[in-house]
């Protein structure tokens, strides 16, 4: 029983009260960069998820090979090898996504949430424990993308997916998109804002 709790934790405790975004801070810079759109938001979120899981089940695979004055070096080869192949299947799969996205996909590399969880939990934990932690950090990360993205692109835009989803009859009776929402500094303002909405309901969090 105790297992199964801690298993639980370690899959849904980044997801709100150890988000790697809102609570450690973690992957601001592609936050602000990609989410002007939610579909590069959507893309993103799982291409992270995808790399983190598998990346930190190799890493505690081989945790028990890896000399130690070189361990960042394997964590980095093995990262930048699933990143390889993540932007060549959406090149393949989602050109137009992976033309927005750019280079940004290239440096999921150097996002300091994947380095931090190869380091904290995949080199001393076991590869089942390590894919959960992957995919509840990933999926904690992408919540975040997908919320920025979804109020940037509906309020800067009036659409949703490319969609539009402001009636036009708003437009006619004098509504106009907020410009200011698809500039980066507005992610920051959104991000600050989900901060306070998630310290708000988790009081643990909450400085003295």
């Amino acid at each position: 029983m105790a297992e199964k709790t801690s298993l639980k934790s370690i899959l849904f405790n980044p997801l709100s009260k150890n988000n790697p975004v809102v609570v450690q801070v973690l992957g601001i810079c592609s936050v602000l960069a990609v989410t002007a759109k939610l579909e590069p938001s959507i893309v993103m979120g799982i291409s992270v998820i995808a790399v983190l899981a598998f990346s930190n089940v190799i890493i505690s695979l081989i945790r028990n090979t890896i000399p130690t004055n070189i361990r960042i070096i394997v964590q980095l080869v093995v990262v930048a090898g699933l990143v390889v192949i993540v932007d060549q299947v959406l090149r393949a799969y989602a050109y137009d996504v992976s033309k927005q996205l750019s280079v940004f996909i290239s440096l999921i590399v150097t996002n300091c949430i994947l380095m931090g969880r190869l380091e904290a939990f995949a080199m001393g934990n076991r590869p089942f424990p390590s894919l959960l932690d992957g995919i509840g950090n990933g999926a904690g990360y992408a919540i975040v993308l997908v919320i920025v993205g979804f109020f940037r692109e509906l309020l800067g835009s009036g659409t949703l997916l490319g969609y539009q989803v402001v009636p036009d009859w708003m437009y006619e009776h004098g509504y106009v998109n907020n410009g200011l929402m698809i500039l980066p500094p507005m992610a920051l303002i959104v991000v600050a804002c989900i901060i306070w909405v998630q310290r708000s309901l988790n009081k643990d969090l909450q400085e003295n």
